[in-house]
């Protein structure tokens, strides 16, 4: 909290204008709608008619009244920020009411926060974009600036894995950057019925795949730690720097700004030190159990 006073006249002081970053802002629900069986998108308008700017891979604490807040990367288009988007599991009674909502009803959202994808560092490079699950969610904002401004890239690849075909977030959208010439979209799947044509296996198994310049590669990585670890490792033995690879982690943040400790790792609070982290900051912190 800050308290701004100045000097109106003579014996005169301005009102004490006050910032209080726990105080959320109401947002309009514009539409909510399916992604998955256990997963939806929420799009939210400022109730006050300010866009909320945001840089890839930062993410928003949503709260919902009589229930609880929770922490949400926030899935949609920098450059479009008239619209909210968050991409959300439903998986506790905070996400649960979420889903519930209809148009027009209020939510409280606090943010952007956190550190962003360094889109800016990986111009360049060839871009290698890894994404297990939900963990395409943090990822979208990502690939929808490097797509905007794709002459600033070498190759670009996306990797997508999931559980099963119903699990993978985003279809529509795959598809039509799989029909682009300017990037690889390759997709797989742990499990799948016979009539799936596609890659079967975990996602490290589609880095072979593709091209790119280990040297002169800038990875971003977003899923299940287990995921990120063997992505890691995988990346690292084909030679992309250490400094190179990005990860997005989530570790039951709370407050949001670095004051509650639940999201502590190391020395590192994920709400105000991430969720974007080099693996040169965290290798040893990964490879740790119970920390």
């Amino acid at each position: 909290m800050k308290t701004d006073i100045g000097t109106a006249g003579p014996g005169r002081q301005t009102e004490p204008t006050l910032d209080d970053p726990i105080l959320p802002r109401m947002f309009q629900v514009r539409r909510i709608f399916s992604e998955t069986a256990d997963s939806f998108s929420c799009e939210l308008q400022p109730s006050d008619g300010e866009v909320m700017h945001f840089s890839p891979g930062q993410f928003n604490m949503l709260y919902v009244f009589g229930v609880g807040e929770i922490p949400i990367s926030i899935s949609g288009n920098p450059d479009k920020p008239k619209l909210l988007v968050h991409t959300i599991r439903s998986v506790g009674p905070a996400s649960k009411a979420i889903r519930r909502l209809k148009r027009g009803d209020l939510i409280g959202v606090r943010g952007p926060y956190g550190t962003g994808w360094p889109v800016k560092g990986a111009e360049g490079n060839d871009v290698v974009i890894v994404a297990g699950g939900i963990g395409l969610a943090p990822l979208r904002p990502l690939i929808y600036r490097v797509l905007a401004e794709r002459e600033k890239y070498g190759r670009v690849a996306l990797l997508v894995g999931a559980r099963t075909p119903g699990d993978i977030l985003f279809q529509r959208q795959l598809e039509r950057w799989r029909g682009r010439l300017d990037i690889d979209v390759l997709v797989t799947v742990d499990k799948a019925p016979r009539s799936w044509r596609g890659n079967v296996g975990v996602v490290t198994s589609l880095i072979p795949k593709i091209r790119f310049d280990p040297a002169t590669t800038t990875a971003f990585v977003c899923g299940p730690e287990v995921m990120m670890r063997f992505t890691a490792m995988e990346l690292e033995v084909r030679g992309v720097p250490t400094s190179n690879l990005h990860f997005s982690l989530e570790r039951n943040m709370k407050c949001g700004i670095g004051l509650c400790g639940h999201c502590q790792l190391g020395p590192y609070f994920i709400c105000k030190d991430g969720p974007v982290l080099g693996l040169d900051k965290i290798k040893k912190l990964m490879a740790l159990r119970e920390i």
